[in-house]
């Protein structure tokens, strides 16, 4: 029997609880998840891309069937080289849905591969990595958020925060 592989991409940056539920879940639909770290021209990034994927390879060290890659180029590239039968992207809402539409299409364009769409865990659809990177940038508590470790590397990148007007 060929073993079934998708690719679960993205910068996660950092990751998140969401992300780590949607990669959990895709490993109940497929035989391994690999996890595709890349990065996104149209942003910034606050871990480095080798940062990243250690911290998201420390969150599922506890999942067989899970590994984690940096992915530097095309994510249709990688599917070809796996030889992954899909790729699983998680969605909080329509506009995830929307966004990530036409990339679904031109994936199965270029390589074939079809796109899973997984449903996100309604209380934690609220979590994005923009999001933590915001509350982490003025100091918040993400430690409900993000796992532990990477709540300290966010926290770490970012330095101690600036002092507000009542603390000076």
């Amino acid at each position: 029997m060929t073993s079934r592989i998708a690719v679960c991409p993205g910068s996660f940056d950092p990751v998140t609880l969401g992300h780590l539920d949607i990669v959990r879940r895709a490993l109940s639909l497929f035989d391994e998840v690999v996890v595709a770290v890349g990065s996104n021209a149209a942003k910034s990034q606050l871990l480095d891309a080798r940062v990243r994927t250690d911290l998201f390879a420390s969150a599922v060290a506890d999942l067989a069937g899970v590994r984690v890659v940096q992915m530097p180029g095309l994510l249709a590239d990688l599917c070809r080289e796996l030889g992954a039968s899909a790729i699983v992207k998680g969605l909080r809402g329509g506009a995830d849905f929307d966004a990530e539409q036409p990339m679904a299409l031109m994936n199965r364009h270029l390589a074939g591969v079809e796109t899973v769409f997984v449903t996100g865990d309604p209380a934690l659809s609220h979590i994005s990595s923009s999001m933590v990177r915001d509350v982490a940038r003025y100091g918040g508590d993400i430690c409900d958020l993000v796992p532990e470790h990477v709540a300290d590397a966010v926290h770490r990148a970012f330095g101690p925060p600036a002092p507000t007007e009542g603390s000076r």
